[in-house]
């Protein structure tokens, strides 16, 4: 990267200067977050750019913690021993790491056991790990600021559902505002009494207290937590949804209810192992889809995303300069995978460049995609030639980016497709071309197929001045203007990529020398 500012360049003025080379997001470049909640005890290690995070590693155990705490009120026995033994080995994989100290924090269960403070000191005095329990409304924040390191600006209700308690926040402006905690855990409400009618009038009860609290929400209802993200893996399989990855799946109130039903009506461990959900997790889902199921016909949300960022990217977000919390996350991480893998870093703003003619009359969204993609057209290329175009689109389709909905992803990854092949039948894209209209299916072959020609006329800055694309669509002319210097460049596999492209614009060509 050359470091200059994309703004003097970018007809949009969408993007500046890269930060993942600052030293105020490198510092966050490689950073160890441990969760203790009620249910699990999780280590992640993030890794590359700070605004969006790669998973360097990530581990958890079940230790169920908050199990039985309603009738002893202490800690699961043995899932404290189970916990401390995760925490043990937690230590001694950051320090193989080398990494910073660990930030740990501890949630519901710790937070209300009278065995807590013992716990705490067990794990200082064992690990030399300083646990900071956090309240309920601090959880609420941080599971906000979670969502927010994944969604920038966005608005909208955070639930949080951990094994004791479930949280809300809203978010507006990227700010979070109003907050509350509940007792309505699963692990909570399967030891309550009054079986199935007890629960439903105690869900029914602190949910209206909830609503009191938080007020009117009819935005986005965005879902951070194991059991929300196990409801939706059932939801997936329901449906027979194509794309399995969780984060920015979508449902709403009709796919709710459905989902509630089905499970009810499932035998409980076939539809797990059908759906790939732990045992642990799954004896809470029936517990968590009776609060889902009150909170969507509570607070009437106008849809419904999974989010699989939460409280561990909070964490993260917590300590990022406002600078970089304000960066859009896709963007950043394109940039850095540039700068990391592609043989000509820098390369991607030239390309972007060049094919900004394509697409004069695309929104930001989509010309936000069409960076994405100019910037990640190149990484993959030390995969076999024969499956780049495969490695490009599996990877634009399931990798860990931000900010991208499911659409988007099956967008950028049929362009990354077509940036090595020409043809996508035979392909994965077939399993998933229900997710991308007919319209956005042919620019991302437009995209895909000008990235594929743009690839071969610029490999020195003299042969880039003056090059350039020009596209009439009332005329249904793709000129292609060439200098002096880039002719050479223009050989016949370079003129058949160009005369696909135009096949798919449905152009005639045209192609000028300037003098």
């Amino acid at each position: 990267m050359d470091g200059t500012s994309d703004a003097e360049h970018d007809p949009m003025g969408l993007f500046g200067r890269p930060l993942f080379n600052d030293p105020k997001a490198r510092a966050l470049s490689r950073v160890g977050v441990v969760d203790i909640g009620s249910n699990s005890v999780r280590l992640v290690v993030f890794d590359g750019a700070a605004r969006s995070p790669a998973y360097f590693y990530n581990e958890k155990l079940m230790c169920a913690l908050g199990a039985g705490m309603s009738d002893t009120g202490r800690l699961n026995p043995e899932g404290r021993a189970r916990a401390l033994q995760a925490l043990k080995r937690f230590q001694a994989l950051a320090e193989g790491m080398n990494l910073p100290p660990l930030t740990v924090v501890a949630t519901a269960a710790v937070r209300e056991a009278e065995d807590g403070p013992d716990f705490r000191d067990d794990v200082l005095r064992e690990t030399g790990l300083r646990i900071w329990v956090i309240g309920g409304e601090e959880e609420a924040r941080l599971s906000a600021q979670g969502v927010l390191l994944g969604w920038p600006g966005s608005y909208g209700l955070v639930c949080d559902i951990g094994g004791s308690s479930m949280e809300l926040a809203e978010i507006s402006d990227g700010l979070v505002g109003r907050r509350i905690s509940s007792n309505l855990g699963p692990l909570k409400l399967r030891d309550l009494k009054g079986g199935q009618k007890g629960r439903d009038d105690h869900i029914k009860a602190v949910m209206a207290k909830l609503a009191d609290h938080m007020g009117p929400q009819r935005d986005r209802l965005f879902l951070v937590g194991g059991s929300w993200r196990a409801i939706a893996r059932i939801d997936m399989y329901r449906r027979g949804y194509p794309l399995h990855v969780l984060h920015e799946y979508r449902m709403d109130k009709k796919a709710v209810n459905q989902t509630v039903k089905f499970i009810k009506s499932s035998d409980i461990e076939e539809l797990r192992q059908a759906c790939g959900v732990s045992s642990a997790r799954m004896d809470l889902v029936p517990y968590a889809v009776d609060v889902l199921k009150r909170l969507v016909q509570t607070f009437k949300p106008k849809d419904i995303a999974i989010s699989s960022y939460g409280i561990r990217e909070g964490l993260l977000y917590e300590q990022m300069p406002q600078e970089l919390r304000d960066r859009d996350p896709l963007i950043e991480a394109c940039r850095f995978a540039e700068a990391k893998d592609a043989r000509l870093p820098g390369f991607g703003k030239k390309l972007f460049r060049f094919v900004t003619p394509l697409f004069s009359n695309a929104d930001a969204a989509r010309m936000r995609l069409i960076k994405a993609a100019c910037l990640l057209h190149d990484v993959s290329w030390r995969a076999h030639p024969d499956y780049r175009a495969e490695t490009c689109f599996d990877n634009a389709t399931r990798a860990n980016l931000g900010g991208l909905k499911h659409s988007e992803r099956v967008f950028l990854g049929l362009a990354l497709l077509h940036r090595y092949k020409n043809k996508r039948e035979g392909t994965r894209f077939e399993e998933l071309e229900g997710l991308l209209s007919e319209k956005a299916t042919l620019e991302a072959e437009v995209l895909g197929k000008a990235l594929r020609f743009g690839s071969m006329l610029w490999m020195s800055d003299a042969s880039a001045d003056g090059t350039a694309l020009e596209w009439r669509p009332r005329k249904k002319l793709l000129r292609l203007k060439l200098t002096p210097d880039s002719v050479p460049l223009y050989g016949e596999v370079a003129e058949a990529r160009f005369l696909s492209l135009a096949a798919s614009l449905g152009a005639e060509t045209e192609v000028v020398v300037q003098r």
